[in-house]
Formats: C-alpha cells, sequence, structure tokens
C-alpha cells in the first residue's frame, strides 16, 4: 500500500533519469507549489496530470516513467469537495507514493480519492469489471460460492447461474465455485437472485483488491527475480526449484511480481503467477527487498529467509481478484511458511475469510496492511479479520502516517516513510505507505517466531500506532544512500 515519491538511480545514489536537481513534472494539471509538481491548487485545482508528482529535492514522476517504465504518481481533477472529476484515471502499481496533495487532504477527501479511484478503474475495464452497492471493484460477469452443497448449487443454476470453475484448495480444505451470472443481469442483481433463491450457500462477489490505491502495470522489460540457484521454468507460471530450498525461515507474501534487482541477487525467491504469468512490478520489488533485499547500506528487515511471491495480478489492472488470492494463500500454506504477508487491501468477503482462517489454522501468521484510504474510509481487509497482524505505517519521527487506513483492530506500527526501497531496475526510491510497513512487521514477526516477543519490542509512537513501532531501525534512510 504506497507508492514512490522520488527515486534513486543506482546504488550510488543520484536522480533517476538524469534530472536536474529542481526536479520535473510532465503533463501536470492545476498549479504547481513550490518546488513540487502534481500539486493541488488552492481551489482543489489538479493532482498530477499523466506526469504525476514529484518530490521537492529534485527526485521526479515523469509521464514517460521513473527508470524510464513507471508512468506518473496521480491523474486526474480534484474538486472542491474532493471527488476526481470524470477525467480521473487509476495510478499504475510502479509508483509507490501517495503524494502529499493526498496525505495531507482531510480525511473525507482522501475517503472520496478511492471510490473515485474504484470508479476509474471500472471505467477503464467495463468489459471485466463492475461494482458493488458500497462501490467495490468486482469481476463483471461472476460471483463466488465457497464449499456449496448439491442443493444449492443445483438451485442457483435452476435461476440462470452456470458453474464455468470448481476447484479445491488442498492446502486450505476449501472448494471455491465460480459461478457465471444469467444473462440480461448485472452482478448486484445476481447477488439477490441466488441469495433467494439458494439462501443456504454462501456466495459474495468476486472482489477485486489492490496495493492500497494502486492499479497494476508491469514494468517493462524487467526480469522477474530468482534465486541464483534456480531458474525460471520455460514453461509454466512458477520459478520452480531445481534444488531444494533449505534454511529456518520462510516467508511467503501476496503481491505483485518481483523484479530482478542487484539487492535481491543473493536472495532465494520463487514466485508463482495466479492471474496469467508472473509480471515484475514496482511494488512487489519493493516489498520484496524489504524483507530479503541486502545491497550497500540498503538491508532487508529478514534478509537471508526464503521468499515465496504470489503474484495475483499478471500486470493486469483488473486482476487481483478473490479467486486469485484464495489460490495464492493455498500455494504460499503449501511452503509451510511462518508469515504470509499481504499488502493488499479491499472489503471482507466471505471466501476470503474462509481462506485466512484456514492458513492461520496451520499455525501460518497473516500479517497485513491496513491500506493509505484515510481514517474515514471503512474498515480494510483482510487486515480486519481477526488474528490477522495489521500493521500501520509511522514516518522518522516515529509518527502515524496521516492517510493510513484502519482496520477493525490494529496491532503494530513500523516504518513506512522517509525510507527507500528497491525499484525495477539498478536503483531505489523512495517509499511511503502502509504497504511498506507490513513488510517490517512480518519480518520480526518471522525471525522471533511469536507475537509476544514482537510486541516486547514495540516502542511507543505519536498518534495511533497499535501495541507501537516495531522494527524501527529497519528503516533505510535516503541520506544512507546518497553517501555512498
Amino acid at each position: 500500500m504506497g507508492g514512490v515519491t522520488q527515486t534513486i538511480g543506482g546504488a550510488a545514489g543520484g536522480v533517476s533519469n538524469g534530472a536536474a536537481d529542481g526536479g520535473r513534472a510532465g503533463g501536470l494539471m492545476g498549479a504547481a507549489r513550490g518546488a513540487a509538481g502534481g500539486a493541488l491548487s488552492s481551489t482543489g485545482g489538479a493532482l498530477g496530470g499523466l506526469g504525476g508528482a514529484m518530490s521537492g529535492t529534485g527526485g521526479f514522476i515523469s509521464g514517460t516513467g521513473v527508470m524510464g517504465s513507471a508512468p506518473g504518481a496521480l491523474s486526474g481533477v480534484i474538486t472542491k469537495g474532493g471527488l476526481p472529476d470524470s477525467g480521473f484515471v487509476p495510478n499504475p502499481l510502479n509508483v509507490l507514493a501517495i503524494p502529499p496533495e493526498v496525505f495531507e487532504a482531510p480525511p473525507q477527501a482522501i475517503a472520496d480519492y478511492r471510490l473515485a479511484r474504484y470508479r476509474a478503474l471500472v471505467s477503464a475495464n467495463r468489459a471485466t469489471l463492475d461494482l458493488d452497492p458500497d462501490g467495490q471493484p468486482v469481476r463483471k460477469h461472476e460471483v463466488v460460492a465457497t464449499n456449496p452443497d448439491v442443493a444449492s448449487l443445483t438451485l442457483a443454476t435452476r435461476v440462470g447461474f452456470q458453474v464455468t470453475d470448481d476447484e479445491l484448495e488442498p492446502y486450505l480444505g476449501i472448494r471455491i465455485v465460480t459461478l457465471a451470472i444469467p444473462r440480461k443481469m448485472n452482478v448486484r442483481q445476481a447477488v439477490q437472485l441466488i441469495h433467494r433463491a439458494a439462501p443456504a450457500m454462501i456466495v459474495d462477489y468476486n472482489h477485486i483488491y489492490e496495493p492500497s490505491g494502486s492499479a497494476l502495470l508491469p514494468v517493462a522489460g524487467a526480469a522477474l527475480a530468482s534465486s541464483p540457484r534456480h531458474r525460471p521454468a520455460r514453461k509454466g507460471r512458477q520459478a520452480r526449484v531445481v534444488q531444494p530450498l533449505r534454511g529456518p525461515t520462510r516467508i511467503a507474501m501476496i503481491d505483485g511480481g518481483v523484479a530482478s534487482h542487484a539487492s535481491l541477487a543473493r536472495a532465494s525467491i520463487v514466485q508463482q503467477g495466479f492471474a496469467g504469468d508472473p509480471q515484475s512490478t514496482g511494488h512487489g520489488t519493493a516489498v520484496g527487498s524489504l524483507l530479503v533485499g541486502d545491497q550497500g547500506p540498503f538491508h532487508g528487515a529478514a534478509r537471508g529467509a526464503q521468499l515465496f511471491v504470489a503474484d495475483v495480478y499478471g500486470g493486469n489492472p483488473a486482476a487481483g481478484s478473490v479467486t486469485s488470492i484464495v489460490r495464492a494463500l493455498s500455494w504460499a500454506a503449501s511452503k509451510s511458511p511462518s508469515v504470509v504477508n499481504i499488502s493488499l487491501v479491499g472489503p471482507g468477503n466471505a471466501a476470503l475469510a474462509r481462506a485466512i482462517s484456514a492458513v492461520q489454522a496451520r499455525g501460518i501468521q497473516v500479517v497485513a496492511a491496513v491500506g493509505n484510504d484515510g481514517p474515514a474510509a471503512p474498515p480494510q481487509y483482510p487486515a480486519s479479520y481477526p488474528g490477522v497482524v495489521a500493521v500501520t505505517g509511522v514516518d522518522g519521527q516515529g509518527r502515524a502516517l496521516p492517510e493510513a487506513g484502519r482496520s477493525g483492530h490494529l496491532d503494530f506500527a513500523a516504518p513506512g516513510a522517509d525510507m527507500i526501497a528497491a525499484f525495477p531496475g539498478k536503483g531505489f526510491a523512495i517509499v511511503r505507505g502502509t504497504s511498506f510497513a507490513a513488510p517490517l512487521a512480518a519480518a520480526r514477526l518471522a525471525l522471533t517466531g511469536s507475537y509476544q516477543r514482537v510486541a516486547l519490542e514495540a516502542r511507543p509512537g505519536k498518534g495511533k500506532v497499535g501495541r507501537g513501532i516495531v522494527c524501527g531501525k529497519c528503516r533505510v534512510d535516503p541520506k544512507d544512500l546518497r553517501g555512498k
């Protein structure tokens, strides 16, 4: 959950793409504020065009890409009421920061931005996506049943539903059945119909989950990261293991794909795709590096651990569905990790709830970010499920991020701003968001092996930080990289 505010090219520091010290921002809409482009104007103005937002210290996110591939941070116009207009389009995954124009906005404006972002995602993918009654993006032509009985399925088919997929997830003990909805009916009407026709069936929308306000795009030309001893298979979707993995600590992450990067060159990484072949993404790469990266002054919080990456997007902005996440959780559980990190957010969902519970029943801890849609937004999932370790972010001063979302409970805070993470290619990026706090807490949980031990490490912070800040020393300051 979060995004890049500035990209630092290479381990030696510097500004990506050779930007001048003042930085630049392309395609701006609205007035600029100080040195930062894409600023929100005093009358509501613009929040970035295709050029996005830039930091005031020289880095930039241009319309043609960060590191030559990532599009701008935010697009569209913010009105006086805080809602983007119809020109708003979703921001890509590879921009890993929430610009100040968003996180400094009032809580309700941040929450409204979330709904506008969802509408834009659906508008850009009308053939496959729709909205549920709460404005959440869902798969347009299908619903999902969990562990349905024969009688309920029969009742559903009688009113026009058709089974299109029927999977038993062996490591979760869950059967997931995907049902195509009747013709000439939208998905909201279909859910109402199936609840009436088969009231005993546990059925829900096939919701779409996102990295806290970022749609997904692959990083053009970026190879996938893999263990030095493991080569990606020529066929199939998994970077297959050709030698047994050894080591006491295993961590899984549900996210986008992790790109090859110098900081991950010695890491043991296996990736599997659940929405097509795995695709390298900025968000997944940043999260992966915060777990197992190691290059110069940059150190992941669990370097040396074995990392299993479940890509639930395949580079598709309309992916990240519940069915993909459930399959990913089953695969992750098969690897026997001590912790699964999920830096994604969305609504509560019956299938996802069952899957999370099944993972926990295997003794695997689930860590999730609370999102970046502000305190006025509804509680986010999976962070809000019982037993999930919900993590928020703090800045370099130990202050809770004002844009941090909320969950049904809050366990810990970890650094989520004023820090760097790997970006596809040779560089690093300044990142901000609860997405990047969650893997740090997950690392401590994996290495200590106990929630109680992590709680003992927690230190006081400012604002809502749950039991306190953990992994406070895991934050790598951008200055540490520039000085090398």
